[in-house]
């Protein structure tokens, strides 16, 4: 553990999930990969790859730049585009959505959330209130976390994504903590580090692949402090 910045009393604790919690690689990218076989089975998509997904999601960014704090209207929005250049008739659009949502969702959800993780959440919620402050789309009751989080926001269903101020301070405010006793856990310098930190929080980088801070372009500003695992949150309270 590394200390940086002096730091209040936590009185409550949120958390980033992917990268954070568990181990997320390669968990989007085969759920892309099974959607990807699954359009294949219409006509004029048999061909998809997913590099074109990805071109397809870019040109969605560009046309509109907003669409990027909530992934799931963001992925809404290339499938009904992909659909259309494929000729295929508006009114199948949305059992075909619906579908390839469903795949992705059950792909999605298929990470493995380790015991010291489920141990150390259960200790910490003796202590000070839980809860979840993502840009993904993750449920937590599909992955058997909910039970510790007092709640679970999503970028775009709940504000903008971080690192933008809305949905901390909707977290914020559910919490009726001061934001300065709030202490943000994620594994991102931008969106959690320097998003939580821009919004008066405390905050916990999860370096988990060791990396030394001060040659890290993203980093942007020093967070309160640096761990590498996970269970080391337990020597704070």
């Amino acid at each position: 553990m590394h200390i940086y910045r002096s730091m209040n009393t936590i009185k409550a604790i949120t958390f980033d999930l992917d990268d954070t919690l568990y181990d997320n690689s390669d968990i989007v990218e085969k759920s892309e990969e099974e959607i990807v076989k699954y359009l294949q089975s219409y006509e004029g998509l048999q061909h998809l790859t997913v590099s074109e997904l990805h071109l397809e999601k870019k040109v969605m960014l560009v046309s509109n730049p907003e669409i990027y704090h909530d992934v799931v209207v963001w992925r809404i929005e290339t499938i009904k585009s992909l659909l259309n250049k494929a000729k295929i008739p508006s009114e199948k659009w949305s059992n075909i959505i619906d579908e390839t949502l469903d795949t992705f969702n059950f792909w999605r959800h298929k990470m493995h959330v380790p015991q010291s993780t489920h141990a150390l959440l259960t200790k910490l919620a003796t202590k000070v209130p839980l809860a979840v402050i993502t840009n993904g789309n993750v449920d937590v009751n599909k992955i058997g976390l909910s039970d510790y989080f007092q709640f679970s926001l999503r970028g775009g269903a709940d504000g903008r994504s971080k690192p933008f101020p809305e949905i901390f301070n909707l977290a914020i405010n559910k919490l009726a903590v001061p934001a300065g006793n709030i202490l943000h856990v994620g594994d991102n310098l931008l969106t959690d580090v320097n998003g939580a930190i821009n919004n008066g929080l405390l905050a916990c980088w999860i370096n988990i692949f060791n990396q030394d801070i001060f040659h890290l372009s993203d980093a942007r500003c020093l967070p309160h402090i640096e761990i590498s695992q996970l269970s080391e949150l337990e020597n704070l309270l």
